[in-house]
Order: C-alpha cells, then sequence, then structure tokens
C-alpha cells in the first residue's frame, strides 16, 4: 500500500518515518520550518540505538500525491487541525480513499466520515517528541507505539488487516479491532488525566484532581451509553511494551504540555473539552474538566500575539 501521513510532527512524522524505513511508498504532508528541513535534510528520527535520517517524498498539500486505488492517508494533525486538513484531502483525494484517524479524541471519525466512506479509527499510544524542524523522537522501548485501529464505527475490513500487517512491518504493535471506538473512548480518558497532572496549580493534590478527572469521564460514558474498554484492559495492552528510554529526557511531558511548551494551540476541546460536551448533552456536571479546560483556553489567549490596536 502506499501512505500519505498528513500531520508529520511527534505521532505522524515517527510514523512516516518508520513506514519509508520499512520500504514503504510514504508521502509526508508538513508545514513551514519543518517541512523545509525535511525537504533539505531530511526527517531525523531519534530512537533508541542511535538517530536515523530519512528521506520521504514530502509536501504542504496533497494536490501533489499521485493518487491510486492502494493509496491510504493516516491523519495524524490534531483535532483543531482536521477542518483544514478535510478541506484539503476533499479538494484533491478520490472519495475512496481510505482514511484512517491517528488522532486522539473521538470526535474526528465523524467529522471525516461526512467526506470520505472508508473512515477508520485508530488508537494512538506512540509516546513521542517534536521539538525542533525536521526531527522526531520515540519516547519509548522496545516498540515505539501501539497503533490498533478498526472501521468506524466498528468492523474490520481487508485494509485495517493491511494497515495494521504494514505497521507491524514498520515496528509498531498493531491489531485490529472491530470494537476501536472503544479503545478510543479509553485513551480520551486517560489523556484527559494525564493533561490533569500537568495542568495542576500550586497546592493542588494531584492524585484527587486525576481521581475527580476520570470519575467524571466514566460517569458522562456511563449517562451517554458509551461502551469504553476497561482501565484493566487498556493496562493489559500496553503491558510492558512501551518502557521508557533512559537516555532521552521526558522534556515538556504529554503532547497537550507539548504544544503549550511551543506556544501553539492546543487540542484541549478534543480531550477534557469532549468530557465537558458530553456532560453538557446528558445533564452530568463535570466542573473539574471545565475548570482545566478553562485554564488551558486562559493559557492560550495570553499566548496570542496582540492583535492591531
Amino acid at each position: 500500500m502506499k501512505y500519505v501521513v498528513y500531520g508529520s510532527g511527534a505521532v505522524g512524522g515517527v510514523i512516516g518515518a518508520r513506514l519509508h524505513l520499512a520500504g514503504l511508498d510514504t508521502t509526508l504532508i508538513a508545514r513551514g520550518a519543518h517541512l523545509e528541513q525535511i525537504r533539505t535534510s531530511g526527517l531525523v528520527l531519534d530512537r533508541a540505538g542511535g538517530p536515523e535520517v530519512v528521506h520521504p517524498a514530502a509536501s504542504d498539500t496533497v494536490a501533489d500525491v499521485d493518487w491510486s486505488d492502494e493509496t491510504v492517508v493516516l491523519l495524524c494533525v490534531k483535532g483543531h487541525q482536521t477542518p483544514a486538513a478535510l478541506a484539503d484531502l476533499v479538494a484533491h483525494a478520490p472519495v475512496g480513499t481510505p482514511i484512517v484517524c491517528a488522532q486522539n479524541g473521538v470526535a474526528n471519525e465523524p467529522e471525516v466520515l461526512r467526506r470520505f466512506p472508508r473512515t477508520y479509527g485508530l488508537t494512538v499510544m506512540l509516546p513521542s517528541l517534536h521539538l525542533e524542524p525536521g526531527t522526531v523522537a520515540e519516547k519509548c522501548t522496545p516498540v515505539p507505539g501501539l497503533l490498533d485501529l478498526g472501521c468506524f464505527p466498528s468492523r474490520v475490513d481487508d485494509v485495517a488487516e493491511r494497515v495494521a500487517a504494514d505497521l507491524r512491518a514498520a515496528g509498531f504493535e498493531s491489531v485490529p479491532r472491530a470494537d476501536i471506538m472503544a479503545w478510543k473512548y479509553r485513551k480520551l480518558l486517560v489523556n484527559a488525566v494525564g493533561d490533569a497532572g500537568g495542568l495542576a496549580e500550586e497546592g493542588e493534590d494531584v492524585a484527587a484532581l486525576r481521581a475527580a478527572v476520570l470519575a467524571e469521564g466514566e460517569a458522562v460514558l456511563a449517562a451517554a451509553g458509551i461502551s469504553a474498554v476497561t482501565a484493566e484492559q487498556d493496562d493489559v495492552r500496553r503491558g510492558d511494551l512501551l518502557r521508557p528510554r533512559d537516555d532521552i529526557a521526558d522534556y515538556q511531558g504529554n503532547s497537550l504540555r507539548q504544544s503549550l511548551a511551543r506556544g501553539l494551540a492546543s487540542e484541549i476541546d478534543y480531550r477534557a473539552g469532549e468530557i465537558v460536551l458530553l456532560g453538557r448533552l446528558h445533564g452530568v456536571p463535570t466542573p473539574v474538566n471545565e475548570r482545566l479546560r478553562a485554564r488551558v483556553v486562559e493559557q492560550e489567549k495570553a499566548q496570542r500575539p496582540a492583535g492591531p490596536g
């Protein structure tokens, strides 16, 4: 199969680099200084055992892609960047192109399905870094990530099987799953709890904050009748496969904290904000998630350049 990796930051960059190293036809969609560095000097993949430079095709638009029946798009942008990516894909990709949402949150798949009938969800368990143009880093070993996927909303088909096989060939763990959204909803709660630790203010009880975020998340899923795999199932899937590398610093922590540290817009509306939305839809109070979302929104406002006077 041929792969278009739309969004080549921490997650997309690692996936794209490894697919390319596995000998698969891979095109990266990136932007700005990151794209220029990839075009001129290649993409540096920092991984256990030393860095490796890859030279896949790269562009800022899928208008340059040579589409075929074997082309699959791995959508790796953050949730708030999905509309712009979809506009580019709608303009240039055949409507029958499989689009795999390799993204956090659970709102991307419905938006993609409005435009592309062959939509897939993918649960991203891939601790990674993108701190400077032209470089991405894997944070874990012995495998860089767990990338299970399935058709949206539920089932497994030949494309899911083939993509999973290619991801395994690239060094990832990947299992086709008919209940992929149940796994993505659990990952939503995992992300929200992880974000809470990084957003705690001085003097706050971090353990209590995380517990409250999780309790609200579990409550809204129950009220909405949404199935999610259990925390125990998630723990078993992770096992000891994602052990932190001892030769790389954690830097700014998870993906949300990395975005804030770089002065970029975050996907908080698709993490804590998703729990808030479900709470409002189903009459479940979510004050802790609302408070954490508001903290991020205020920080993003403070980081924006001042507009015209």
